[in-house]
């Protein structure tokens, strides 16, 4: 049970521990080891780069803030992201690749847990590492991965929502997701993958939106995405909402609320929502 907070409401997104996580800087992307005794989120200060920060919970007590102890030197680190099993720390980077001095990109990394903590991290391999930009990536049970890139000239607004498959231990080429999900917007970005693939909640910018970028949600039904549901007023408003994660017990959805200044992360209780989207989703596909 998380008890840095008390719970939210069912059916209004509250900030998440106000003061201790979410402060007057810039937070966004969080995520809990399975246990939920280990947090790693985003801060970034006014006029600095972003970092990762992370809290343990020891003896029953959360520690303080600090920076992960494998902060990068040169460059910046953002959006960590736990496996379901809890054995890996994803995270995007832009600092230089191993034998290199220079950065050449925005590329994912990941750091193992072991018996003494988590390892120091290295670049996830080909096919990843051959693309300039990976971001937001996050895992499945079976190790698939999805992501945020773009083709080659792509900008920002123009980047979407990719997967690769992993088949018995080795990661398949990249491939673009179907328009079930990519369908028309800009900035089509950080997607979260559930643990079973059951659902995948990603943020876009959409005229049919409530306003900045908003969270959608796509149901797998039976291998076949569905169209993505704008998540609604219960989550969405006129400022921006991005980055979702769910708690590994699948009981709340987290995410950044806010503007181009400043924003902290939100949580709401996950599965009313989720029965309620998922109900209108197999109406839709009635129709």
């Amino acid at each position: 049970m998380i008890s840095l907070s008390q719970s939210p409401a069912y059916d209004e997104a509250v900030i998440f521990s106000e003061g201790k996580i979410s402060t007057d800087a810039f937070e966004f992307a969080i995520t809990f080891t399975p246990a939920m005794d280990e947090v790693f989120w985003t801060r970034r200060q006014p006029d600095s780069n972003n970092e990762i920060m992370t809290m343990q919970l020891v003896e029953g007590h959360w520690t303080d803030p600090e920076p992960v102890f494998f902060k990068a030197k040169s460059g910046w680190d953002f959006e960590p992201q736990i496996n379901p099993q809890g054995t890996r720390l994803f995270f995007g980077s832009t600092r230089p690749l191993p034998d290199s001095s220079t950065s050449n990109g925005l590329h994912q990394w990941y750091s193992v847990r072991n018996l003494n903590g988590w390892s120091n991290p290295v670049p996830l391999e080909s096919p990843f590492i051959d693309e300039s930009v990976i971001m937001y990536l996050t895992s499945s049970e079976k190790g698939n991965l999805f992501f945020t890139t773009g083709e080659k000239g792509d900008k920002p607004e123009d980047w979407v929502i990719y997967q690769s498959i992993n088949q018995e231990g080795k990661y398949q080429p990249i491939e673009r997701m179907g328009s079930a999900i990519n369908f028309e917007g800009k900035y089509i970005a950080h997607s979260y993958i559930a643990p079973d693939e059951s659902y995948l909640i990603y943020d876009a910018k959409r005229d049919s939106g409530q306003g900045g970028s908003d969270l959608y949600i796509s149901f797998n039904r039976k291998g076949h995405w569905t169209k993505a549901l704008n998540m609604g007023p219960q989550v969405n408003t006129p400022l921006t909402e991005m980055c979702p994660s769910v708690s590994p017990d699948q009981k709340y959805l987290f995410f950044h609320r806010g503007d181009e200044n400043k924003g902290n992360i939100y949580w709401i209780e996950f599965q009313p929502i989720k029965a309620q989207l998922e109900f209108q989703s197999k109406n839709n596909s009635k129709k």
